[in-house]
């Protein structure tokens, strides 16, 4: 998964690689709040290249000129991508352009790190002065520096982009990242550096290891307007067709990875809360799937729970009394004695279709998989959520499988 420019800045900045003053833009008008001193520039934020070319990145000297570039980007499609977000940055005078990057070499199973004193757009050009240095065993800021050499780097400038580069390295090593990219690094008259453009692509198999990422990766037009009461493992869901219910953070954490391990596309998690001031685990629970059933990527939702026979059995309850409620309220239901109360998922389903304007009746509803610890005979509430259409799995692992080969169907 590649991040957007403005997400990837937040990783430099957390490991110290300098970046500008900026600020993400959702709309125009919030460009009447910016905390930028103009000028500034204006990028759209796609995953597509050639943005500047494209007429993506824009300058504005005042309030009135930003406005208009917005509203001019927010309408540009750029590789068939329209942005969701602008990001809104300070100008800085370069007078040189550099390429750096740490990227993965998945056939030499190493690290590289490349440099080119030729960064920029001129894509052709940089690559043909791009120099390489392979990082056999443990990095070291030699490995940093003897890349700022075969660049052709001397004095200051050297130092500062080794140290830039190691910055990077650390960065890549401890994200779990296949890319990290600065192009341009912007070198101002003064030699100081600025990281003026940021590409970090992110491993989707180490996400499990790594929860700050969930809260980058994911597209801002896919907010699922969660009940802020509602614990959220992610305040954005990741493109992606299977929800998670758990009831902890390592619980979670555990089944996001298998997921992944297992080629499946995990896109949002809710983590149930036993001592919730508020909420109890049943209403928590209610509005989670309520939430998630109006979350149209998805298809399945997987609800794992390990804990006490109370929180089990509340659990169970609670995903048949949320449905059964569903049809005793659906008047299509009324008066059926074939069904359980005229309630099952694709009810529920039918109730979402109808409140998202008439979106097309042949998609599949999502399917409810349930695996919990239950002690004691549960003849009955299986017998119940078969009637639901909800399934049951006795582990994490049969539970995950499931979850993908539904998705698969």
């Amino acid at each position: 998964m590649e991040l957007l420019e403005y997400q990837a800045k937040e990783l430099f900045q957390q490991v110290g690689i300098p970046i500008l003053p900026s600020q993400a833009i959702a709309n125009p008008s919030q460009l009447k709040r910016l905390q930028i001193p103009y000028p500034v520039v204006l990028k759209s934020q796609v995953r597509a290249g050639g943005r500047g070319k494209a007429g993506g990145v824009r300058f504005a000297a005042n309030t009135i000129d930003a406005i208009a570039a917005a509203h001019a980007i927010f309408s540009l499609p750029i590789g068939g991508e329209y942005p969701e977000v602008l990001l809104a940055e300070a100008r800085y005078r370069a007078i040189e352009e550099f390429f750096l990057a740490v990227v993965l070499d998945y056939q030499l199973q190493k690290p590289v790190l490349l440099g080119s004193i030729k960064g920029g757009m001129d894509v052709e050009t940089l690559l043909q002065n791009t120099h390489k240095v392979f990082i056999d065993e443990q990095f070291a800021p030699f490995h940093a520096r003897k890349l700022a050499v075969k660049m052709g780097l001397k004095g200051s400038l050297l130092q500062s982009v080794s140290v830039i580069l190691e910055k990077m390295y650390d960065l890549f090593k401890s994200k779990d990242l296949n890319i990290v990219e600065i192009n341009p690094l912007g070198i101002n008259a003064e030699g100081q550096v600025m990281a003026l453009d940021g590409k970090i692509t992110v491993n989707d198999h180490a996400l499990g290891r790594h929860p700050d990422l969930l809260q980058l990766i994911s597209s801002p037009e896919k907010n699922l307007k969660a009940d802020p009461l509602l614990n959220w493992l992610c305040s954005k869901p990741r493109p992606g067709n299977i929800a998670v219910i758990c009831n902890s953070y390592g619980l979670a954490l555990n089944t996001w990875d298998l997921l992944i391990q297992e080629q499946g596309k995990p896109s949002c998690c809710l983590i149930l809360d036993e001592y919730h001031l508020n909420l109890s685990i049943a209403e928590q629970l209610k509005t989670g799937l309520e939430t998630l059933f109006n979350y149209l990527e998805i298809n399945v939702i997987l609800v794992n729970i390990l804990g006490s026979p109370l929180l089990t059995q509340a659990v169970t309850q609670g995903i048949i009394d949320q449905f059964s409620s569903v049809g005793k309220t659906n008047p299509k239901n009324q008066g059926d004695d074939r069904m359980l109360r005229g309630t099952s998922i694709a009810a529920l389903t039918q109730e979402r279709i109808s409140r998202s304007n008439q979106i097309k009746l042949h998609r599949q509803p999502p399917q409810l998989i349930l695996r919990l610890n239950y002690e004691g005979d549960k003849t009955v509430e299986l017998e119940k959520l078969s009637l639901l259409g909800v399934h049951w799995q006795n582990s994490t692992e049969d539970a995950v499988k499931q979850a993908i080969n539904l998705t698969q169907k």
